[in-house]
């Protein structure tokens, strides 16, 4: 596959903004009426992102290839959709309708033959992944809300407990789908390891003009049914007994899976005695939404291993750090550390130059990216800040 091609001509398609989704969705119901039921009944918020998903990994399939985890993640998680093969094909051939029709003279049989190709790699990796996990688990989980604390005036914490065991690794994320918003899948970060009874802390941050984040936080429920997908992303997890350091930078709600990762290391902790150092920055806008800082400050005074420290950027009568936490983690001591990155896209971007700027080499630097750019109220976390969903 000839990548120089497949990205030059995504970027060409890319440069007529919203005709481009119009035209897919357009071609796809017309062409393929049975896949309508598999996406929301309000399209308002969709139409741009699975496109711009979908091109954005087709054009970076040589380098999917060569790590196909993401793929498998995302192949078995879009089993809740019902997803099956015939599928990939209706949607594989609307978006070689909507290549040639806005690259025009440009859109050759070479041309054709590289995106079929890169395409043929995506489908199957993701095809063989949701065959291979059918055997041993369920296409999406239920569970029961068992209990709903509003933390904030914006962010709630959702405790839920799925009916049947599933296992995630702290650090990956997992998709939800609440009743009182069918079809509209949300990924969000378990906030702790897994634990004998198998719940699962979910933080929750409303997102003004979110179609799912307000109803969470406003009216979800103990006693509600929600749907969970399976667990998705590696980026940001760890084996467990690694004893590397760690530099945790978080975001906002971007804390959410490093407090699993935490989690991790303090039953590892107790068990052995034995920890790598740990240190956790957390940077928020206004000192109130330090939403764990109670648990935080109290784990820092009882854990050798452990040190915490705050940083709001937006509040200058704020006593502590004050500034981007990208910079000041980049001020920290790095030698032999891993850094764990989570938040916003910008906030990530941010916190990877400074470090790499420090002196940490790229690989030292842990986060999760997906070949695509999300862009709505479920992007990088708060309602997932890391990863998305091509659906």
């Amino acid at each position: 596959m000839d990548a120089n091609a497949l990205q030059h001509s995504w970027d060409q398609v890319t440069r007529h903004g919203e005709q481009v989704p119009l035209y897919f969705y357009s071609h796809l119901f017309v062409s393929y009426p049975e896949v309508r039921s598999l996406f929301p009944l309000s399209m308002s918020n969709q139409r741009d992102k699975f496109v711009s998903a979908l091109g954005r990994i087709v054009s970076h399939a040589g380098q999917i290839e060569n790590d196909a985890s993401f793929l498998q993640h995302l192949g078995r998680d879009h089993r809740k959709y019902a997803v099956v093969a015939e599928h990939y094909n209706a949607v594989g051939a609307s978006l070689c309708a909507t290549l040639k029709h806005f690259l025009g003279p440009e859109w050759d049989e070479d041309l054709a033959a590289q995106w079929t190709a890169a395409y043929q790699v995506i489908a199957r990796i993701m095809v063989e992944a949701a065959e291979g996990s059918s055997e041993s688990s369920p296409d999406w989980w239920d569970a029961e809300v068992v209990a709903v604390e509003r933390r904030t005036m914006d962010l709630t914490l959702l405790t839920v407990q799925p009916r049947h065991g599933l296992q995630f690794v702290p650090g990956q994320s997992l998709s939800m789908e609440i009743p009182q918003r069918p079809r509209l899948w949300r990924y969000f970060s378990p906030a702790n390891a897994p634990r004998r009874d198998g719940t699962i802390d979910l933080h929750i941050q409303q997102i003004d003009g979110g179609q799912v984040s307000p109803t969470v936080v406003r009216s979800l429920k103990v006693g509600d049914m929600v749907k969970l997908g399976a667990p998705v992303g590696d980026r940001l997890t760890r084996r467990p007994g690694d004893v590397r350091d760690l530099l945790m930078v978080a975001g906002g709600t971007g804390l959410a899976p490093l407090l699993a990762v935490l989690e991790q290391i303090d039953n590892e902790w107790r068990r052995t005695q034995t920890a790598p150092r740990v240190h956790l920055l957390h940077g928020v806008r206004m000192a109130w939404h330090l939403y764990d800082r109670p648990r935080l400050r109290e784990l820092a005074q009882t854990r050798p291993w452990f040190d915490y420290t705050e940083v709001v950027s937006d509040d200058p009568s704020y006593p502590g750090k004050r500034g981007k936490v990208g910079t000041i983690a980049a001020r920290q001591d790095l030698h032999g550390r891993m850094a764990m990155v989570c938040g916003g896209p910008q906030m990530v971007a941010h916190t990877l130059e400074r470090l790499s700027a420090a002196g940490l080499p790229t690989e030292q630097i842990q986060y999760e990216h997906f070949y695509y750019a999300a862009a709505d109220d479920h992007t990088a976390q708060p309602e997932l800040t890391r990863s998305g969903d091509i659906q």
